[in-house]
């Protein structure tokens, strides 16, 4: 037994409720993301059976398939024992099953028996395991070390053999001045050279920049402020602004190459809209204005035809019957209920609820019209017509929606004995099979319709006879109590009974977009990014939501891989059609590597549904994937966009899974609001969750969470650009100050007979990384903005230019080292050949090995922190402070450091070194000339391809430089210090 608002512990099957009729209503958010609530039928032997008691008396048999993970899909039947009758047979199907992790609402309580438990249930089937994630510049970050972890040791080992070739002469292995004690040359040669090679390791460790990750770490955490920060990701109507649940994938907003988007709640406000019907050719739209007068709703018609003569009139009359009738709708009678409708007949609030948004603008459209829908009591519907007249139709079958037949039928009898069939659905599922109405104009009105994105469907109707119907009744009972394929004897029977219709007329209601919903699609196609919509809702209403937010545009041809075309075709000849179409155009002319799109080709949109989809992944028999899965992604790889419809939670992950690992190892980001996102979210690289009606269990589970779909944009086109760059900058420039730092004192074990002894002074060796050159970098990562934001929200091409870890590919690691392997042969020999000429002061004192290595490290540490100044293009008063700081810190530090006799150091090596050096022209001469000959390279370089191989970036650069001084001017609004991101919001 399970009370209102408890979650169900297991799968159930629904056995009866405290409702009379037999009813209960769930919602499923925590499954599949609907927050709207769902009708489930209780077994029809059992739903009398209201107490503990009665259960306890029942005597039943459940047989049912095994555990799958279909949220939509159930087979079994039950057998119900009497002690005189032999068993009464009932199907079972999805609308008797109560699903774990679902509420029960607005019912006092149900009884169920459990079919699935633990990790059998659908719920448990569907759940994605939650794994560590780790950005492509980390991973990247990681090879590197690898690499420089090779040239230690290669350093190692060369200085370690070249020792020993060194002190191969004896009189270099036992200078007079230096002999060895018995005991020494007693020692193990091999240990002898072990210890050395270890000594040369700790000599030039100072290469892998352990500090490097220090200052990430610091990087990521701070920058992750300027999301949260950001009052253009504020929304207002909800109080919402976007939260950082993790500051390890911040860069990876920047490498996007897939979206995966859910369309309900995160396209969609999910919040339909009722704007007209079309009925016999007339238009009906609701509260149509005339002269600033609301008309009446009878008389709000836009007349395409003639008046309806007197069949036309029963015709309008039998369409707002239909549609009043054939839906799953509930009516909620409730006091508490908030809104204004209220039941007709009783004068209480009331509320329609149903597992379809759409069912209810209908309804709620259509009572606007005249027609009000009342109820479903003890198996009769009723509605008030416009002469205020209540109506009932006692319903006899429910042929249900799916999404092979895209429509779904009621038979009902009126008060009169009159028996009908009342169809909607897709216009593609509905016109085929009229035999009378008028089809032309209700086509032309319902593709008219489908331009402007509006959602439509098409009604129809037919009367049937006594014998008809029970005829009807024997061919479904028969279909629903089969186990082995009842899905096809069910869809079977329905196209034999859906048939030789009439067409009354269609509808067409509004699920808006979000705001921006279509602005932004199309700004992330235009940044290379291919955009999936990954959706459970059905292909009409996906389809056209697609369209309305720009993913398909008119001149797209629309490929499917859906259950109907596989009825017709096998998957094989299906996928390899597909695969001609495509490959073909695209081997006459070069497609856009990165969005799909291309002005002078055809653009192909791909539409493929759940059960499609399966087939494509299920394994081969021997275990190994299956190869329709290359197929799919080669076809895919060459459509500008794709839809997949009916998707199960587990399906989404998997779709973007196979999209992960195929074998370009795109970087993918998946989107969505529901906890049917979850998966998905979990899956794809970076997931993020909508802050929107269906719960907090995506944003919860999500890296990042942001309130309304459009502020994807700016996360990507603006903050994920920028981190990608600092970050990038910073790890690319701490390898090569590290080169610089440590290859000087590989070079000077050549000059002192690899004796291990350092060119740095301790206290530079400590405070290089810490202090000298620390600071200015990780300021740098903060606030470098190499293009204005609203050039990058403007202009989302510039995107590409950072794609596919572009900053921190092979070729541009190799040339930052190289650069400091050069810097460093400069300052080295530089100092050296300064020396070489016995270099002395004023006062005749020489220079010693000391004042070698000071000279050699003062260059260096300008020519690191002056190589970073060259780089920023954003300059703030912090920049200013931190990096001519850290340099008059070094001279001031030097200076204290060598001029003072500190009473806690047993010796001082430096002791003056520092004020000598600087009291030599020479050494300042040799200090200007190196640091300049130092960046010279770098400098050449840069000038040198901008002009002749100028990259996106670099040609706004250069044309944002040239509107500087006007866009520079100082105005009473504008202060000359800019803040170098938002700041906090205020509450």
């Amino acid at each position: 037994m399970v009370k209102e608002d408890e979650t169900f512990p297991c799968d159930l099957i629904f056995l009866s409720s405290s409702r009379a009729d037999g009813t209960c209503h769930v919602t499923t958010a925590s499954l599949d993301g609907e927050s709207s609530h769902k009708t489930h039928y209780a077994v029809q032997d059992t739903k009398g059976f209201h107490t503990e008691e009665d259960i306890d008396s029942l005597h039943a048999t459940i047989e049912c398939e095994r555990p799958q993970p279909d949220l939509y899909k159930f087979v079994g039947r039950i057998n119900v024992y009497s002690d005189l009758n032999d068993p009464v047979v009932r199907p079972l199907g999805s609308e008797n099953l109560l699903l774990r992790g679902a509420t029960l609402k607005n019912t006092e309580k149900i009884f169920g028996v459990a079919v699935y438990t633990g990790m059998e249930t659908k719920m448990a089937l569907n759940y994605q395991s939650k794994s560590q994630k780790r950005s492509a510049v980390e991973k990247s970050m990681n090879v590197f070390l690898i690499v420089y972890l090779c040239i230690l040791i290669s350093k190692a080992l060369i200085n370690t053999v070249m020792k020993y070739v060194w002190q191969s002469e004896p009189f270099r292995d036992e200078p007079w001045y230096n002999q060895k004690t018995e005991a020494e040359r007693q020692r193990n040669l091999l240990l002898r050279a072990f210890t050395d090679f270890l000594a040369f390791m700790v000599l030039f460790n100072y290469i892998i920049p352990v500090s490097m990750y220090v200052t990430v770490e610091m990087q990521k955490f701070l920058g992750s402020y300027f999301i949260t920060w950001d009052e253009e990701m504020f929304d207002e109507e909800t109080g919402e602004g976007p939260l950082v649940n993790t500051s390890d994938l911040n860069e990876e907003l920047g490498q996007v190459e897939y979206v995966f988007t859910d369309k309900t709640g995160t396209l969609t406000e999910n919040n339909m809209e009722f704007k007209e019907c079309c009925v016999e050719g007339h238009v009906y739209v609701p509260h149509a204005v005339c002269n600033g007068q609301v008309l009446p709703a009878a008389a709000a018609v836009d007349m395409i035809d003639a008046s309806p003569g007197a069949g036309g009139r029963e015709r309008e009359e039998l369409f707002f019957r239909a549609v009043c009738l054939c839906h799953t709708i509930q009516v909620k009678d409730d006091d508490e209920v908030d809104g204004p409708r209220k039941s007709p007949d009783s004068g209480k609030r009331c509320a329609y609820i149903s597992s379809s948004p759409d069912e209810v603008a209908l309804v709620e459209g259509i009572q606007r019209l005249g027609f009000t829908y009342l109820r479903l009591k003890e198996n009769y519907m009723e509605l008030r017509n416009r002469d205020n007249d209540i109506e009932r139709f006692e319903l006899l079958e429910i042929l249900s929606f799916d999404s092979v037949r895209r429509r779904m039928s009621v038979i009902v009898k009126s008060a009169t004995g009159e028996i009908y069939l009342f169809c909607k659905g897709a216009d593609s599922s509905i016109f085929p099979r009229v035999i009378e109405g008028k089809v032309d104009q209700i086509r032309s009105r319902v593709e008219r319709n489908a331009v402007e994105g509006l959602r439509t469907l098409c009604v129809a109707y037919k009367r049937l006879m006594q014998e008809e119907y029970e005829g009807i009744y024997k061919l479904l009972q028969a279909a629903r109590v089969a186990l082995h394929d009842r899905e096809r004897k069910l869809a079977e029977a329905y196209e034999q009974i859906e048939k030789d219709l009439i067409l009354l007329g269609a509808t067409a209601v509004e699920d808006r977009l979000q705001e921006k919903a279509a602005d932004t699609i199309e700004a992330l196609q235009k940044a290379g990014i291919k955009v999936w919509v990954l959706t459970g809702d059905k292909m009409e209403t996906a389809a056209a939501a697609c369209y309305a937010c720009r993913l398909f545009r008119r001149n797209t041809q629309l490929l499917e891989v859906t259950t109907k075309r596989l009825e017709e075709q096998s998957l094989h000849d299906v996928l390899c059609e597909l695969s001609k179409t495509v490959l073909h155009c695209s081997a006459s002319l070069t497609r856009d590597s990165f969005s799909g799109l291309s002005a002078d080709m055809q653009d192909y949109g791909l539409i493929i549904d759940g059960a499609a989809l399966s087939l494509i992944m299920k394994p081969c028999e021997d275990g190994s994937a299956s190869h329709y899965r290359e197929l799919f992604l080669d076809i895919c790889r060459n459509c500008s966009a794709v839809l997949c419809c009916r998707m199960a939670p587990l399906q989404k992950a998997q779709i973007v899974k196979l999209i992960k690992f195929s074998k370009e190892h795109p970087i993918t980001l998946a989107i969505g609001d529901g906890a049917n996102d979850v998966s998905m979210i979990l899956e794809a690289h970076v997931g993020i969750g909508i802050i929107g009606k269906e719960g907090r269990q995506a944003a919860r589970n999500s890296d990042y969470a942001i309130p309304k779909f459009k502020h994807l944009k700016k996360m990507l086109l603006v903050h994920g650009h920028f981190y990608y760059i600092r970050i990038s900058e910073l790890v690319q420039y701490f390898f090569y100050k590290n080169v610089c730092f440590i290859f000087p004192q590989f070079l000077y074990q050549f000059f002192c007979g690899f004796s291990q002894q350092t060119l740095y002074d301790t206290a530079y060796l400590t405070l290089y990384n810490i202090s000298f050159t620390s600071l200015p970098i990780l300021l740098h990562s903060l606030t470098e903005q190499h293009v204005a934001m609203d050039t990058l929200k403007r202009d989302p091409a510039l995107y590409r230019d950072i794609a596919k870890n572009a900053l921190l590919r092979w070729r541009v690691f190799i040339y930052w080292t190289f650069l400091g392997v050069f810097d460093a042969l400069v300052f080295f020999f530089g100092a050296y050949f300064m020396f070489e000429n016995t270099t002395v002061t004023s006062n005749g004192q020489v220079f010693g090995n000391w004042t070698f290595g000071t000279l050699v490290f003062t260059v260096m540490v300008f020519t690191v922190t002056l190589k970073l100044a060259l780089d920023t293009h954003y300059w703030t008063w912090i920049n200013h402070f931190v990096i001519w700081g850290s340099l008059l810190f070094y001279v001031v530090f030097s200076l204290l450091w060598g001029g003072i006799i500190w009473p806690f150091l047993s010796y001082q090596r430096m002791y003056y070194v520092f004020i000598h050096m600087l009291s030599s022209g020479p050494a300042w001469l040799a200090i200007v000339l190196l640091v300049a000959v130092s960046l010279l390279p770098d400098v050449l370089k840069k000038v040198l391809c901008r002009q002749l191989w100028p990259s996106a970036t670099e040609r706004v650069q250069r044309s944002s430089s040239r509107r500087a001084p006007a866009d520079a001017a100082p105005s009473p609004d504008r202060p000359l210090l800019m803040d170098p991101e938002p700041r906090p919001r205020r509450e």
